[in-house]
Protein backbone atom coordinates (compact mmCIF):
# COMPACT_ATOMS: atom_id res chain seq x y z
CA UNK A 1 0.00 0.00 0.00
CA UNK A 2 1.47 3.66 -0.55
CA UNK A 3 1.84 5.75 2.08
CA UNK A 4 1.40 9.68 1.87
CA UNK A 5 3.41 11.45 4.66
CA UNK A 6 1.92 14.61 6.41
CA UNK A 7 3.39 17.60 7.99
CA UNK A 8 1.33 20.32 10.42
CA UNK A 9 1.89 23.33 10.93
CA UNK A 10 0.46 24.12 14.84
CA UNK A 11 0.02 22.43 17.65
CA UNK A 12 -3.10 24.25 19.19
CA UNK A 13 -6.18 23.40 19.74
CA UNK A 14 -7.30 21.81 16.18
CA UNK A 15 -3.34 20.62 15.17
CA UNK A 16 -3.56 18.04 18.23
CA UNK A 17 -7.01 17.25 16.89
CA UNK A 18 -5.80 16.49 13.74
CA UNK A 19 -3.05 14.79 14.99
CA UNK A 20 -5.19 12.42 17.54
CA UNK A 21 -7.07 11.75 14.49
CA UNK A 22 -4.73 10.72 12.00
CA UNK A 23 -3.14 8.76 14.74
CA UNK A 24 -6.17 6.79 16.07
CA UNK A 25 -7.72 6.13 13.02
CA UNK A 26 -4.75 5.09 10.54
CA UNK A 27 -5.55 1.76 9.86
CA UNK A 28 -9.64 2.21 9.23
CA UNK A 29 -8.07 5.35 6.94
CA UNK A 30 -6.17 2.60 4.69
CA UNK A 31 -8.86 0.53 4.21
CA UNK A 32 -11.45 3.09 2.94
CA UNK A 33 -9.05 4.80 1.38
CA UNK A 34 -6.54 2.39 -0.27
CA UNK A 35 -3.18 4.88 1.38
CA UNK A 36 -1.59 4.15 4.16
CA UNK A 37 -1.60 8.00 6.11
CA UNK A 38 1.80 8.58 8.07
CA UNK A 39 1.96 11.62 10.89
CA UNK A 40 5.56 12.40 10.05
CA UNK A 41 6.14 16.18 11.74
CA UNK A 42 4.85 18.43 13.88
CA UNK A 43 6.24 22.25 13.93
CA UNK A 44 5.04 24.47 16.92
CA UNK A 45 6.70 27.01 18.95
CA UNK A 46 5.75 25.16 22.40
CA UNK A 47 6.70 21.39 21.86
CA UNK A 48 6.46 20.83 25.53
CA UNK A 49 3.26 21.37 26.92
CA UNK A 50 1.02 18.68 26.84
CA UNK A 51 -2.05 18.35 24.50
CA UNK A 52 -3.60 15.08 25.44
CA UNK A 53 -2.03 13.22 22.22
CA UNK A 54 1.09 10.95 22.38
CA UNK A 55 2.78 11.43 19.33
CA UNK A 56 5.41 9.24 18.31
CA UNK A 57 8.98 10.27 19.31
CA UNK A 58 11.03 12.74 16.70
CA UNK A 59 7.82 14.11 15.28
CA UNK A 60 7.76 17.63 17.39
CA UNK A 61 9.99 19.98 16.19
CA UNK A 62 9.96 24.40 16.67
CA UNK A 63 11.11 24.49 12.96
CA UNK A 64 8.33 24.87 10.38
CA UNK A 65 10.69 25.35 7.55
CA UNK A 66 11.64 21.47 8.12
CA UNK A 67 7.88 20.51 7.58
CA UNK A 68 7.84 22.32 4.08
CA UNK A 69 10.67 21.33 3.09
CA UNK A 70 10.31 17.70 4.23
CA UNK A 71 10.80 15.43 0.75
CA UNK A 72 8.88 12.87 2.77
CA UNK A 73 6.01 15.04 3.29
CA UNK A 74 3.07 15.40 0.04
CA UNK A 75 0.51 17.04 2.41
CA UNK A 76 0.91 20.31 4.55
CA UNK A 77 -1.60 20.94 7.53
CA UNK A 78 -2.14 24.49 8.35
CA UNK A 79 -3.79 25.23 12.07
CA UNK A 80 -1.64 28.12 12.70
CA UNK A 81 -4.06 30.78 12.23
CA UNK A 82 -4.11 34.31 10.54
CA UNK A 83 -2.40 35.87 7.49
CA UNK A 84 1.22 36.44 8.85
CA UNK A 85 3.16 32.99 8.89
CA UNK A 86 0.69 31.45 7.89
CA UNK A 87 0.42 32.55 4.78
CA UNK A 88 4.05 32.52 3.62
CA UNK A 89 3.95 29.17 4.84
CA UNK A 90 1.15 27.95 2.83
CA UNK A 91 2.58 30.19 -0.09
CA UNK A 92 6.19 28.04 0.77
CA UNK A 93 4.49 24.27 1.28
CA UNK A 94 3.04 25.00 -2.61
CA UNK A 95 6.06 26.10 -4.16
CA UNK A 96 7.90 23.38 -2.87
CA UNK A 97 4.57 21.26 -4.40
CA UNK A 98 3.36 20.18 -1.44
CA UNK A 99 -0.41 20.09 -1.55
CA UNK A 100 -2.38 21.97 1.54
CA UNK A 101 -4.85 21.78 3.62
CA UNK A 102 -6.25 24.53 5.85
CA UNK A 103 -9.05 26.27 8.33
CA UNK A 104 -8.09 29.21 8.20
CA UNK A 105 -10.85 31.63 6.96
CA UNK A 106 -9.63 35.05 6.98
CA UNK A 107 -6.44 33.66 4.93
CA UNK A 108 -8.70 32.54 2.03
CA UNK A 109 -10.89 35.18 2.56
CA UNK A 110 -7.83 38.06 2.21
CA UNK A 111 -5.70 36.17 0.38
CA UNK A 112 -7.74 33.35 -1.51
CA UNK A 113 -6.79 34.59 -5.04
CA UNK A 114 -3.32 34.42 -4.91
CA UNK A 115 -3.19 31.33 -3.05
CA UNK A 116 -5.31 29.36 -5.14
CA UNK A 117 -3.86 31.28 -8.11
CA UNK A 118 0.00 29.24 -7.00
CA UNK A 119 -1.85 25.86 -6.37
CA UNK A 120 -2.90 26.26 -9.49
CA UNK A 121 0.05 27.01 -11.30
CA UNK A 122 2.15 24.22 -9.32
CA UNK A 123 -0.79 22.09 -9.59
CA UNK A 124 -1.52 20.71 -6.07
CA UNK A 125 -4.33 20.66 -4.14
CA UNK A 126 -5.50 22.84 -1.39
CA UNK A 127 -8.54 21.44 0.42
CA UNK A 128 -10.36 24.16 3.21
CA UNK A 129 -13.44 21.96 4.21
CA UNK A 130 -13.66 23.45 7.92
CA UNK A 131 -13.03 27.00 6.83
CA UNK A 132 -16.52 27.72 7.02
CA UNK A 133 -18.89 25.67 9.51
CA UNK A 134 -16.30 23.36 11.42
CA UNK A 135 -17.41 19.60 11.21
CA UNK A 136 -20.36 20.92 9.20
CA UNK A 137 -19.50 19.63 5.46
CA UNK A 138 -20.73 22.82 3.58
CA UNK A 139 -17.80 23.17 1.44
CA UNK A 140 -18.02 19.49 -0.08
CA UNK A 141 -21.33 20.08 -0.31
CA UNK A 142 -20.46 23.31 -2.72
CA UNK A 143 -17.86 21.92 -4.50
CA UNK A 144 -19.01 18.12 -4.97
CA UNK A 145 -22.89 17.20 -3.93
CA UNK A 146 -24.09 20.59 -5.59
CA UNK A 147 -22.05 20.98 -8.62
CA UNK A 148 -24.48 20.13 -10.75
CA UNK A 149 -26.92 22.71 -9.57
CA UNK A 150 -27.34 26.89 -9.78
CA UNK A 151 -27.20 28.52 -6.68
CA UNK A 152 -29.69 30.34 -5.91
CA UNK A 153 -29.45 31.14 -2.18
CA UNK A 154 -27.41 30.50 0.66
CA UNK A 155 -28.10 31.33 4.24
CA UNK A 156 -26.37 30.13 7.30
CA UNK A 157 -25.54 30.66 10.86
CA UNK A 158 -22.15 30.14 11.11
CA UNK A 159 -20.67 31.75 14.10
CA UNK A 160 -21.48 29.83 17.22
CA UNK A 161 -20.40 32.83 19.93
CA UNK A 162 -23.20 34.94 18.21
CA UNK A 163 -25.90 32.29 17.97
CA UNK A 164 -25.17 31.17 21.79
CA UNK A 165 -25.23 34.93 22.55
CA UNK A 166 -28.83 35.37 20.78
CA UNK A 167 -30.28 32.27 21.87
CA UNK A 168 -29.70 32.88 25.71
CA UNK A 169 -30.99 36.81 25.11
CA UNK A 170 -33.54 34.67 23.93
CA UNK A 171 -34.41 32.01 26.25
CA UNK A 172 -33.21 34.12 29.49
CA UNK A 173 -33.92 37.67 28.75
CA UNK A 174 -30.32 39.03 30.23
CA UNK A 175 -28.63 41.55 28.21
CA UNK A 176 -26.11 41.24 25.43
CA UNK A 177 -23.10 42.47 27.96
CA UNK A 178 -24.02 40.05 30.48
CA UNK A 179 -24.09 37.04 28.70
CA UNK A 180 -20.89 38.42 26.44
CA UNK A 181 -18.98 37.49 29.70
CA UNK A 182 -20.53 34.50 31.13
CA UNK A 183 -19.31 32.85 27.09
CA UNK A 184 -16.41 34.47 27.78
CA UNK A 185 -15.41 32.72 30.90
CA UNK A 186 -17.21 29.49 29.29
CA UNK A 187 -14.44 29.87 26.70
CA UNK A 188 -17.30 30.24 23.77
CA UNK A 189 -15.99 33.97 23.20
CA UNK A 190 -12.64 35.23 22.68
CA UNK A 191 -11.01 38.04 25.30
CA UNK A 192 -11.26 40.17 21.93
CA UNK A 193 -14.83 39.49 20.79
CA UNK A 194 -15.03 42.14 18.09
CA UNK A 195 -14.21 39.84 14.93
CA UNK A 196 -17.40 37.66 16.13
CA UNK A 197 -19.75 39.85 17.39
CA UNK A 198 -19.11 42.39 14.78
CA UNK A 199 -19.94 39.95 12.40
CA UNK A 200 -16.14 39.70 10.66
CA UNK A 201 -15.67 35.94 11.46
CA UNK A 202 -19.16 34.91 9.27
CA UNK A 203 -18.41 37.63 6.74
CA UNK A 204 -14.42 35.82 5.74
CA UNK A 205 -16.70 32.60 5.65
CA UNK A 206 -19.57 34.74 3.42
CA UNK A 207 -16.68 35.42 0.86
CA UNK A 208 -15.52 31.49 0.86
CA UNK A 209 -19.12 30.88 0.19
CA UNK A 210 -19.59 33.04 -2.84
CA UNK A 211 -16.30 32.04 -4.44
CA UNK A 212 -17.97 28.18 -4.49
CA UNK A 213 -21.64 29.27 -5.61
CA UNK A 214 -20.56 32.17 -8.06
CA UNK A 215 -17.08 31.65 -9.52
CA UNK A 216 -15.70 35.58 -8.04
CA UNK A 217 -14.23 36.01 -4.81
CA UNK A 218 -15.85 39.24 -3.44
CA UNK A 219 -13.22 41.27 -0.83
CA UNK A 220 -14.09 41.87 2.53
CA UNK A 221 -14.80 45.72 1.84
CA UNK A 222 -17.47 44.58 -0.91
CA UNK A 223 -19.24 42.31 2.28
CA UNK A 224 -22.25 44.09 3.66
CA UNK A 225 -21.68 43.30 7.59
CA UNK A 226 -23.42 43.88 10.67
CA UNK A 227 -23.11 42.39 13.81
CA UNK A 228 -25.25 41.95 16.99
CA UNK A 229 -23.01 44.35 19.72
CA UNK A 230 -26.05 46.63 19.59
CA UNK A 231 -28.43 44.34 19.58
CA UNK A 232 -31.39 45.31 22.77
CA UNK A 233 -32.75 42.74 24.56
CA UNK A 234 -36.36 44.37 23.63
CA UNK A 235 -35.76 43.77 19.96
CA UNK A 236 -35.44 40.18 20.66
CA UNK A 237 -38.50 40.06 22.70
CA UNK A 238 -40.66 42.23 20.65
CA UNK A 239 -39.28 39.77 17.38
CA UNK A 240 -40.83 36.61 19.67
CA UNK A 241 -44.25 38.82 20.12
CA UNK A 242 -44.59 38.63 16.28
CA UNK A 243 -43.10 34.83 15.80
CA UNK A 244 -39.53 35.50 14.86
CA UNK A 245 -36.16 35.36 16.65
CA UNK A 246 -33.39 36.83 15.89
CA UNK A 247 -29.89 34.85 14.24
CA UNK A 248 -26.66 36.84 12.55
CA UNK A 249 -27.36 35.00 9.01
CA UNK A 250 -25.03 35.00 6.35
CA UNK A 251 -26.69 35.21 2.82
CA UNK A 252 -25.26 34.90 0.03
CA UNK A 253 -27.72 35.65 -3.26
CA UNK A 254 -28.23 35.66 -6.91
CA UNK A 255 -30.78 37.60 -8.59
CA UNK A 256 -30.49 37.47 -12.18
CA UNK A 257 -26.87 38.56 -13.11
CA UNK A 258 -26.32 40.43 -9.59
CA UNK A 259 -25.11 39.05 -6.38
CA UNK A 260 -25.63 40.13 -2.70
CA UNK A 261 -23.26 38.89 -0.07
CA UNK A 262 -23.83 39.92 3.40
CA UNK A 263 -24.36 39.48 7.02
CA UNK A 264 -26.93 40.94 9.03
CA UNK A 265 -29.24 40.01 12.20
CA UNK A 266 -32.38 38.67 10.69
CA UNK A 267 -35.53 37.68 11.65
CA UNK A 268 -36.23 34.52 10.94
CA UNK A 269 -39.57 32.80 11.25
CA UNK A 270 -39.61 29.90 14.26
CA UNK A 271 -41.44 27.87 11.72
CA UNK A 272 -38.27 28.16 9.72
CA UNK A 273 -35.35 25.50 10.41
CA UNK A 274 -32.78 28.08 10.88
CA UNK A 275 -35.02 29.75 13.81
CA UNK A 276 -34.57 26.45 15.71
CA UNK A 277 -30.61 25.71 15.24
CA UNK A 278 -29.94 27.45 18.98
CA UNK A 279 -26.65 27.31 21.18
CA UNK A 280 -23.04 27.18 19.85
CA UNK A 281 -24.33 24.91 16.59
CA UNK A 282 -24.18 26.06 12.81
CA UNK A 283 -26.34 25.32 10.20
CA UNK A 284 -26.23 26.51 6.35
CA UNK A 285 -29.41 26.09 4.24
CA UNK A 286 -28.74 26.14 0.26
CA UNK A 287 -31.39 26.89 -2.59
CA UNK A 288 -30.15 25.09 -6.07
CA UNK A 289 -31.92 25.14 -9.13
CA UNK A 290 -32.64 21.27 -8.98
CA UNK A 291 -31.69 20.20 -5.74
CA UNK A 292 -34.40 23.08 -4.11
CA UNK A 293 -33.81 23.42 -0.51
CA UNK A 294 -30.61 21.17 1.39
CA UNK A 295 -29.79 21.96 5.23
CA UNK A 296 -26.59 21.26 7.32
CA UNK A 297 -26.14 21.09 10.73
CA UNK A 298 -23.97 20.57 13.19
CA UNK A 299 -21.12 22.04 15.61
CA UNK A 300 -18.97 24.83 13.54
CA UNK A 301 -15.93 25.18 15.90
CA UNK A 302 -14.24 22.93 18.60
CA UNK A 303 -11.57 20.65 18.43
CA UNK A 304 -12.84 17.64 17.07
CA UNK A 305 -15.82 18.46 14.59
CA UNK A 306 -12.89 21.42 13.12
CA UNK A 307 -10.41 18.51 13.33
CA UNK A 308 -12.78 15.81 11.80
CA UNK A 309 -13.33 18.23 8.58
CA UNK A 310 -9.75 18.57 8.24
CA UNK A 311 -8.65 14.83 8.30
CA UNK A 312 -11.13 14.42 5.99
CA UNK A 313 -9.29 16.45 3.21
CA UNK A 314 -6.04 14.91 4.13
CA UNK A 315 -8.16 11.57 3.02
CA UNK A 316 -9.13 12.83 0.38
CA UNK A 317 -5.81 14.62 -1.27
CA UNK A 318 -3.91 10.85 0.10
CA UNK A 319 -6.21 9.22 -2.28
CA UNK A 320 -5.47 11.75 -5.46
CA UNK A 321 -1.67 11.27 -4.73
CA UNK A 322 -1.36 7.94 -3.88
CA UNK A 323 -3.26 7.55 -7.84
CA UNK A 324 -1.01 10.26 -8.85
CA UNK A 325 -3.86 12.86 -9.67
CA UNK A 326 -5.00 15.99 -8.44
CA UNK A 327 -8.91 16.47 -8.60
CA UNK A 328 -9.23 20.16 -9.47
CA UNK A 329 -7.66 21.97 -11.73
CA UNK A 330 -8.47 25.29 -9.16
CA UNK A 331 -9.88 24.97 -5.64
CA UNK A 332 -11.79 27.61 -6.46
CA UNK A 333 -13.55 28.32 -9.64
CA UNK A 334 -13.16 31.40 -11.56
CA UNK A 335 -15.80 31.87 -14.29
CA UNK A 336 -17.83 34.20 -12.16
CA UNK A 337 -14.92 37.40 -11.97
CA UNK A 338 -15.76 40.58 -14.43
CA UNK A 339 -18.55 38.95 -15.34
CA UNK A 340 -20.71 38.54 -11.91
CA UNK A 341 -21.63 42.07 -10.19
CA UNK A 342 -22.41 42.55 -7.01
CA UNK A 343 -25.70 44.39 -6.09
CA UNK A 344 -25.52 48.08 -4.35
CA UNK A 345 -26.43 48.06 -1.18
CA UNK A 346 -29.61 50.19 -1.58
CA UNK A 347 -30.96 47.89 -4.50
CA UNK A 348 -31.59 45.06 -1.84
CA UNK A 349 -34.94 44.47 -1.21
CA UNK A 350 -36.08 42.69 1.59
CA UNK A 351 -39.11 42.92 4.80
CA UNK A 352 -37.69 44.66 7.47
CA UNK A 353 -38.49 45.11 11.46
CA UNK A 354 -38.46 48.29 12.47
CA UNK A 355 -38.30 50.24 16.08
CA UNK A 356 -39.45 53.42 16.88
CA UNK A 357 -39.59 55.39 19.85
CA UNK A 358 -42.17 57.79 19.31
CA UNK A 359 -42.56 61.10 21.17
CA UNK A 360 -46.19 60.52 22.86
CA UNK A 361 -48.53 63.04 21.21
CA UNK A 362 -51.32 62.93 18.85
CA UNK A 363 -50.59 61.89 15.25
CA UNK A 364 -46.60 61.13 15.27
CA UNK A 365 -47.60 57.43 14.33
CA UNK A 366 -49.41 59.17 11.26
CA UNK A 367 -46.14 60.91 10.31
CA UNK A 368 -43.93 57.90 10.47
CA UNK A 369 -46.40 56.09 8.37
CA UNK A 370 -47.05 58.82 5.54
CA UNK A 371 -43.17 58.73 5.23
CA UNK A 372 -42.71 55.38 4.73
CA UNK A 373 -45.95 55.21 2.14
CA UNK A 374 -44.38 58.21 0.46
CA UNK A 375 -40.85 56.29 0.24
CA UNK A 376 -42.94 53.19 -1.30
CA UNK A 377 -42.58 51.04 1.99
CA UNK A 378 -45.37 49.31 3.14
CA UNK A 379 -46.52 48.47 6.18
CA UNK A 380 -47.98 44.81 7.16
CA UNK A 381 -47.93 45.00 10.70
CA UNK A 382 -47.75 47.70 13.86
CA UNK A 383 -47.89 47.24 17.42
CA UNK A 384 -47.32 49.73 20.04
CA UNK A 385 -45.31 47.82 23.25
CA UNK A 386 -45.85 49.65 26.13
CA UNK A 387 -47.69 52.66 27.22
CA UNK A 388 -45.41 55.62 27.91
CA UNK A 389 -45.32 57.23 31.27
CA UNK A 390 -46.04 60.99 31.33
CA UNK A 391 -43.78 62.04 28.25
CA UNK A 392 -41.68 59.26 27.82
CA UNK A 393 -41.24 57.99 24.61
CA UNK A 394 -43.60 55.05 23.34
CA UNK A 395 -41.91 51.99 21.48
CA UNK A 396 -43.64 51.31 18.36
CA UNK A 397 -42.54 47.93 15.88
CA UNK A 398 -43.34 48.01 12.46
CA UNK A 399 -42.87 44.98 10.04
CA UNK A 400 -43.01 46.48 6.39
CA UNK A 401 -42.94 44.52 2.85
CA UNK A 402 -40.46 43.62 1.01
CA UNK A 403 -38.97 46.95 -0.21
CA UNK A 404 -36.02 48.21 -1.17
CA UNK A 405 -33.41 49.41 1.14
CA UNK A 406 -32.39 52.75 -0.28
CA UNK A 407 -36.19 53.72 -0.15
CA UNK A 408 -36.62 52.73 3.57
CA UNK A 409 -33.42 53.92 4.02
CA UNK A 410 -34.81 57.84 2.51
CA UNK A 411 -37.87 57.12 4.86
CA UNK A 412 -35.91 56.58 7.62
CA UNK A 413 -34.03 59.89 7.76
CA UNK A 414 -37.46 61.75 6.92
CA UNK A 415 -38.83 60.38 10.10
CA UNK A 416 -35.62 61.33 11.97
CA UNK A 417 -35.61 65.03 10.57
CA UNK A 418 -39.11 65.37 11.47
CA UNK A 419 -38.84 65.26 15.33
CA UNK A 420 -40.67 61.92 15.92
CA UNK A 421 -38.69 60.00 17.07
CA UNK A 422 -36.79 60.39 20.29
CA UNK A 423 -33.66 58.14 19.03
CA UNK A 424 -32.34 56.65 15.34
CA UNK A 425 -35.09 53.73 14.66
CA UNK A 426 -33.85 50.04 14.91
CA UNK A 427 -33.63 48.45 11.65
CA UNK A 428 -33.56 44.27 11.19
CA UNK A 429 -33.90 42.27 7.98
CA UNK A 430 -36.89 39.93 8.30
CA UNK A 431 -35.86 36.54 6.53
Amino acid sequence: MKEVGVGILGFGTVGAGVAQGLLEHRAVMAERLGVDIVLRKIADLDITTDRGVSVPEGTLTTDAASVVSDDGIGIVVETIGGTGIAKKLVLDAIAAKKCVVTANKKLLAEHGREIFDAASANGVDIYFGASVGGGIPIIRVLREGLAGNEINTIHGILNGTCNYILTRMENEGKPFDEILKDAQKLGYAEANPSLDIDGFDTAHKACILAALAYGFQPTLEQVQVEGIRNLSGDDVKYAADFGYRIKLLACVARDGGEVEVGVHPTLVPFSHMLANVNGVFNAAMVNGDMSDYTMYYGRGAGREPTASTVVADIGDIARNLAHGETRYKRAVPTYGEGKVKLRAAGDITSRFYLRFMLADRPGVFGTVATALGKHGVSISAASQKSCGEGNAPVPVVVLTHSSRTADLEAALAEIKASGAVSEDPVRLRML
